[in-house]
């Protein structure tokens, strides 16, 4: 079961340090990425993004409680923290703080170094995984980025800067939404609606990632239409997939909940949390990177029959109003200044949207070429094996195995909410 995503989010690219550079050969296009040494940062820094997100969604389930939340928790984190790096130094202490990080303990450039070597090795190609994260800076034509900063961004992060004329509003957006319906293979369209007549800045930022399981669905188990309770009231019909297979899983006591590792064929894998009925906000309160600690050390491999609902969610998100309520407010405000961007004075954040759109199928949205699986048929009689069965709202975690960072974090409400 391949599983698509495109992403888009407005949110700001940097300078830096680390050298991640392509390199054209007989082979095509490769990556090549010279890593720092370790440190003490690049450990926590899983752990710091990953209550960074579990605090982003409980302010998502507030603002919205009863519908599907679907976001990049490693694109909002690497990217605010990329923000940081042109702004002056009282801004910056107030993002990367809102970003979980005491300045006191870590210096600023452990961080810088964490996060380039994060960023850098989600970028790495793998052979049945595309994950790939990219910037593009859309800044007005009357401002001048300083050279540095285009050039290093350009070289060690893949992000453009476009000279962009916002007197013409419709122009400049089309422009914006082109660019990121390029990136995303005309997946997501018309990110932006409705940009401002004094729009200084854009930032966008993109994530690509495609995989297939390691444990892929037979097609011709697919139910076509079983029920998903939403709610004590509501119930949907959705398509179904079903299969016996091996899979790490446990069933917490302490929070009331299931949990389902489904691994990609490579270097990837989704968290699935399924609450007892009535016990979702009780898990989703006690989501953190402790709790993600405690499930990989319990997790136990067995048989499972499983039934997975075949759906798309999307979800859009101005994470501006989001963030100033967590308390970056400067990069908005009149006076903001990026000193590390530009030379030029007023300049401002102007938007940032968050948009994600999430296909799960057995053979995925795309006319892509598959490796053929066979399933062997199985028995009449076979063995009775604990039951998982997504059959009401559950959460989900897509993770990189190898930074373990969160790559996509989100509830699926009702499967059938566009």
């Amino acid at each position: 079961m391949p599983q698509f995503l495109y992403l888009a989010l407005l949110t700001l690219g940097l300078h830096a340090t680390i050298y991640c550079a392509s390199l054209n050969s007989s082979e095509g296009k490769v990556t090549t990425c010279h890593l720092p040494q370790q440190n003490a940062t690049l450990y926590k820094m899983s752990s710091i993004n990953a209550d960074f997100a579990f605090n982003l969604y409980r302010r998502f389930t507030v603002e919205a409680p009863n519908r599907n939340i679907f976001f990049s928790p490693v694109s909002i984190s690497a990217s605010l923290a990329m923000l940081s790096f042109g702004t002056c130094p009282s801004t910056q202490t107030q993002i990367l703080e809102v970003l979980g990080f005491n300045l006191t303990d870590t210096p600023m450039s452990e961080i810088q170094q964490g996060f380039q070597h994060l960023i850098c090795s989600l970028n790495l190609p793998k052979k049945e995984l595309e994950l790939q994260m990219g910037n593009a800076l859309f800044i007005g034509k009357q401002l001048k980025p300083l050279a540095k900063f285009s050039n290093d961004v350009k070289t060690l992060y893949e992000t453009e800067v476009f000279s962009t004329d916002f007197s013409n509003i419709s122009v400049a957006q089309e422009e914006i939404n082109s660019h990121v319906a390029k990136q995303t293979k005309g997946k997501v369209v018309g990110l932006i609606q409705d940009l401002k007549p004094n729009t200084i800045m854009v930032l966008v930022s993109y994530i690509h990632f495609k995989a297939q399981w390691a444990n892929p669905f037979d097609p011709s188990k697919t139910e076509e239409s079983s029920s998903f309770l939403v709610d004590k009231t509501t119930m949907v019909r959705v398509p179904r997939m079903h299969q016996m297979e091996q899979y790490y899983y446990l069933v917490d006591m302490e929070l009331n909940c299931t949990v389902l590792q489904m691994d990609y064929s490579e270097s990837s894998l989704a968290l699935i949390v399924l609450p007892k009925e009535g016990q979702m906000e009780w898990v989703e309160a006690a989501m953190s990177s402790k709790t993600l600690k405690k499930w990989n050390r319990l997790l136990q491999k067995g048989w499972v029959e499983l039934f997975v609902p075949k759906f798309s969610i999307s979800a859009t998100y101005d994470l501006g109003a989001m963030l100033l309520k967590m308390g970056i407010q400067d990069t908005f405000a009149e006076n903001a200044a990026f000193p590390g961007l530009t030379e030029d004075s007023g300049l401002k954040l102007s938007n940032v949207a968050h948009k994600n759109v999430l296909h799960i199928g057995e053979k995925g949205t795309e006319a892509v070429a598959v490796p053929e699986v066979r399933f062997l048929d199985q028995p009449d009689v076979t063995p009775s094996y604990p039951i998982i069965q997504l059959d009401r709202p559950f959460l989900l975690l897509i993770l990189e195995k190898n930074t373990r960072s969160i790559l996509f974090l989100g509830k699926v409400v009702d499967p059938t909410q566009v």
